[in-house]
């Protein structure tokens, strides 16, 4: 039951007076019966609160930087016209710092036997489920003078997916991939190739995809031409563990994983692949199987909205039994995790022969674009000693891709701004040379 500034000012106006004219209890008395008795009578004509109906409806999801718009109705099923500040609570990162207040706060008018909407709008600035918190309403009487407040739990769940800022690559991609698939340009012949159609040759075509059968039946010289296999199994790892969590520019490692992970997986369903998820540290944090193609990324981006790096060292073994029940056949896994010498030669190297004896492995990598400046610095001697420092961890970094070169994996590591064009690019090689 707050006091409103209206009536603390009244009360301050009256003592003036009283303290120059009749500085006593009595009036004092004279000065604040009144304007109790106005208070109480404020309070009895404001609306109740607590029999206030509060429903919520509006948009469920929204991604990451982007708006959404929560609507609140407020149902007045009193006799008395309800006058009220409405406070609608949510966390923090619901907002953009330092617009809480204003987007949280909206005035309200209800009339008796009516109901009306309020709009919260919302920016999170974080990925996962941002859950309401309380409403509070504070009903004021037609004097201002006091008012009633309670709060009320509306439950309502903003699901913030990742923002797949790399879609603007997508269509590029496509483009190559329309020339792979021999609509714009004829294949070359790999192990992971199959037979598409007969044309005529033309000089500089490959004379082993020459048909002597064909050419026979014809006046002319027949070739064969070739386009990627379909229906390939690919699955996408997500490491979340320790590493994930380390920060490259204003994000997670992860965030940037898993960017480039959604622009493989929209890619490659396009392709006629079967594109699966396993995000694994020391468990299971997120399995996404068996969906069709046109249900492949909106499951991929609801399972990645809610998931988080774990501040525990992966289980490299773990992983690989799990990956391995997950793509029982030959598929192209793809390990989106760290090039960290320690992680990669205690861990995924002593196990790697088992994913790469049946299975294409592909290991993505989030590169920190400040190491690639370090190395660059010139003209003092502290940015000498960057310098060595950025160019010895580059080095690191190569030897570790090297060691999983000579395994027979495929290596891709780019800043996070690069890393999911390349990766696109590094699975189009692929199917390119017949590897996939």
């Amino acid at each position: 039951m707050p006091l409103t500034g209206r009536t603390a000012l009244l009360a301050a106006l009256g003592s003036l007076p009283v303290g120059i004219v009749e500085p006593s209890w009595t009036g004092i008395l004279a000065v604040n019966a009144p304007l109790a008795l106005a208070c109480a009578c404020d309070f009895a004509l404001a609306a109740p609160v607590r029999r206030l109906g509060l429903t919520r409806s509006g948009d469920s999801s929204v991604r990451l930087g982007e708006f959404a718009d929560v609507q609140l109705t407020v149902t007045n099923p009193t006799s008395r016209r309800l006058r009220a500040e409405v406070r609608d609570a949510w966390p923090p990162s619901s907002w953009q710092p330092g617009t809480e207040v204003a987007a949280s706060r909206n005035p309200l008018d209800v009339p008796s036997g009516e109901r009306r909407r309020i709009t919260t709008r919302l920016r999170p600035t974080r990925r996962g489920d941002h859950h309401a918190d309380r409403v509070t309403i504070r009903s004021k009487g037609p004097l201002g003078l006091f008012s009633r407040q309670g709060s009320h739990r509306v439950p309502w769940t903003l699901r913030v997916l990742p923002p797949f800022a790399s879609r603007k690559h997508l269509p590029s991609k496509l483009a190559r991939l329309r020339e792979l698939d021999g609509r714009t340009s004829v294949l070359i012949r790999g192990q992971g190739t199959e037979f598409d159609s007969l044309r005529e040759y033309i000089p500089g075509d490959d004379t082993r995809s020459i048909d002597w059968r064909a050419t026979a039946r014809q006046s002319s010289v027949a070739v064969r031409t070739w386009r990627p296999e379909r229906d390939r199994h690919i699955l996408l790892v997500l490491d979340t563990g320790r590493t994930s969590a380390g920060r490259v520019g204003d994000a997670p490692r992860l965030d940037a994983s898993m960017d480039a992970a959604l622009l493989l997986a929209a890619l490659a369903s396009r392709a006629g692949d079967r594109v699966d998820l396993l995000a694994y540290d020391r468990r299971v944090r997120a399995l996404v199987q068996g969906k069709a193609a046109g249900d492949v990324l909106p499951s991929l981006v609801s399972a990645l909205a809610v998931l988080e790096p774990e501040l525990v060292e992966t289980d490299a073994r773990g992983l690989t039994a799990t990956a391995l029940r997950a793509a029982p056949r030959s598929s192209l896994i793809v390990l989106l995790t760290s090039l960290e010498a320690a992680p990669i030669e205690e861990g995924l190297l002593p196990v790697l022969s088992r994913l790469t004896q049946r299975h294409t492995v592909l290991v993505a990598s989030v590169a920190d674009p400040h190491i690639t400046r370090m190395a660059k610095s010139r003209g003092t001697t502290e940015a000498a000693y960057d310098a060595a420092a950025g160019a010895q961890a580059q080095a690191e970094r190569q030897r570790t891709a090297e060691q999983l070169t000579r395994h027979g994996v495929t290596v891709v590591d780019a800043t996070p701004d690069d890393l999911a064009p390349a990766l696109a690019d590094a699975y189009l090689s692929l199917k390119a040379t017949g590897r996939l």
